[in-house]
């Protein structure tokens, strides 16, 4: 059994993950379904040769691993494709799960990415972040921003991750790629470390404390455009999972330095449509005054209603899955489960949305 073998099955199955777990043959999920690449179940022995061909590739070694019980890298198989693994321990044995990173950089109208969205790359300074649940394509979205900022300015662009997945290389701006822990041992050093190195824009893969999220906030204060991402999903949530980060007497603090440095949330849901294929959702939360007031406020409750209702940059969620539905691309159903407002959603879905078009597509791998 090798894996390169298996990593080139997975990529004609057009799979976004291989899981390589004892007790099951080695799987991949293919537009949102598993699918078998190897009959019989896998034996602890085999799933540990076929884990440490990834840290060969890797030209790794497993001491994180060993260490921690878990470790997170990236490798490239030559005309194949690149891939972000994550190794852990389960029971015992050794398991893994592989997600596939295309060579290149995506493009933003092939995996659907809205002009509302990219338009947020012309910010100079403040913070954008994205959100979502784990592999819903935060970090592709996060690629697009930072190429399109590479491509239309100069300035020093410095990307801290665990581990990189897109390779940005040089264009009308300097690009500094550092990752955790090769590079940097943990996000809040890089990220306090960064403000050190003339930086335009700081890509920060993730916001994962309080000490790397008050950095960031301080990196946005400072004239710098900040881009990082969240495991929440919609504006109102991702505020409050940023206020809650802090003790409570520093809280009306950090909701008015987040009313002054946040300027736009972008949050994305990958869903299943009616063929079989994924299409992406989004939310586009931008920052007018009126945000700002309910920020400062503590009303984070009202954003949604505020998204909803429109205006220039904004668009909601529950609208688009609307269109979707509207135009036979998913099921009411499948709306219904993703929407923001569930109870709404059968009511709403029969006025025509007024957000502006998407511009989906259907079977593009995000």
């Amino acid at each position: 059994m090798e894996l390169i073998a298996l990593l080139k099955d997975a990529l004609a199955r057009d799979g976004s993950d291989i899981f390589i777990i004892p007790g099951s043959p080695v799987m991949v999920k293919s537009h949102g379904r598993m699918v078998e690449l190897t009959q019989g179940r896998l034996m602890p022995a085999d799933a540990e040769e076929l884990i440490r061909t990834a840290y060969a590739l890797a030209s790794r070694d497993t001491s994180v691993l060993d260490a921690e019980g878990d470790d997170d890298f990236s490798f490239s198989v030559r005309d194949v494709s690149r891939f972000r693994c994550n190794t852990y321990r389960q029971r015992g044995t050794l398991a893994a799960t592989c997600r596939v990173v295309a060579f290149g950089l995506p493009d933003p109208k092939e995996v659907n990415i809205p002009d509302v969205v990219l338009s947020l790359a012309e910010l100079r300074s403040g913070m954008v972040l994205v959100t979502g649940p784990a592999g819903n394509g935060k970090s592709t979205t996060l690629a697009c921003l930072v190429d399109r900022i590479n491509s239309t300015r100069g300035g020093h662009i410095i990307t801290i991750e665990d581990p990189i997945e897109f390779l940005h290389p040089h264009r009308m701006s300097l690009v500094s790629q550092r990752e955790v822990p090769n590079d940097a041992s943990t996000f809040a050093r890089a990220l306090r470390a960064s403000l050190r190195q003339a930086p335009d824009v700081i890509m920060l893969g993730e916001m994962r404390d309080q000490e790397t999220i008050s950095t960031a906030i301080t990196a946005a204060e400072t004239g710098h455009l900040l881009l990082s991402s969240l495991h929440t999903l919609g504006a109102a949530k991702t505020i409050d999972r940023i206020v809650d980060a802090f003790p409570a007497e520093q809280q009306n603090q950090i909701r008015a330095q987040l009313s002054m440095v946040l300027k736009g949330v972008i949050s994305q849901r990958l869903i299943l449509t009616r063929d079989g294929g994924l299409t992406p959702v989004f939310e586009v939360m931008t920052v007018n005054p009126a945000i700002q007031n309910l920020i400062r406020e503590g009303k984070t409750h009202q954003i949604d209603n505020a998204i909803f209702s429109g205006g220039p940059g904004m668009m909601s969620m529950d609208t688009q899955l609307m269109r979707l539905v509207k135009e036979g691309q998913i099921t009411q159903e499948t709306a219904t489960l993703y929407a923001v407002h569930p109870e709404t959603m059968e009511r709403g879905s029969r006025v025509a949305p007024t957000n502006g078009p998407l511009g989906l597509g259907l079977n593009k791998r995000f």
